[in-house]
């Protein structure tokens, strides 16, 4: 299917040094404050990047929970093969994009597991039945059907009632960013790219790409 006739121009805006946090924390809030403002559907919605031990990437759609000046926080099984990938490579990538806002965010850096209270404390604010989907998952392994997870979603349901304890398997990791870059698109397809990067002072560097 050919598809180089699909084109959009850029038009909502632009990126000026000027105008811009000095802290890429501050400015990432800012967008994301402006995206809560829009009510974009899945705001904290996020691509996350691995590579397992065969150098071979992956991607796939993650939710943002929490983000801080120390990162960026998100749940999952720790046996998955995201989980597997970040065993062997903890270093990672985030891609947020915002279509109807033409921007999008990418963020660099090492990922670490968090603390087991972190972990507890967000465990125990979900809904039962996600709860109860942390046991019962056996995240990406082969499923013969979906029979055998209504199986162990019933399993657990009745061992656990309603206060199944966090599994040991499953929790939160931080991304600790080393580079950002922000993106507006442009006109003509000259896109604004700005980039922060960590100099030698442990400053944060503030620098144009070409597009």
């Amino acid at each position: 299917m050919l598809l180089s006739n699909l084109r959009q121009d850029y038009t909502k805006g632009n990126l000026i040094e000027k105008d811009l946090k000095t802290s890429p924390f501050e400015q990432f809030e800012l967008w994301f404050n402006h995206v809560l403002e829009e009510k974009i559907p899945d705001p904290n919605a996020m691509v996350l990047s691995t590579v397992n031990n065969k150098e071979e990437p992956s991607s796939r759609i993650m939710l943002l929970k929490d983000f801080d000046c120390k990162g960026f926080v998100f749940y999952t099984n720790y046996d998955s093969r995201k989980g597997h990938d970040l065993e062997y490579n903890s270093n990672a990538c985030l891609l947020f994009f915002w279509q109807s806002l033409e921007r999008q965010i990418r963020i660099n850096g090492v990922i670490k597991k968090i603390k087991d209270r972190d972990s507890d404390l967000y465990y125990e604010s979900r809904p039962l039945e996600s709860r109860i989907g942390a046991w019962a998952s056996l995240q990406s392994k082969v499923m013969r059907d979906k029979e055998d997870l209504n199986k162990r979603i019933n399993l657990y349901t009745e061992k656990f009632g309603n206060n199944p304890t966090r599994p040991k398997n499953w929790g939160g990791y931080i991304l600790e960013p080393k580079l950002f870059e922000f993106w507006q698109g442009g006109s003509s397809r000259l896109h604004d790219r700005i980039t922060y990067t960590k100099d030698s002072d442990k400053k944060w560097k503030i620098e144009r790409l070409y597009p």
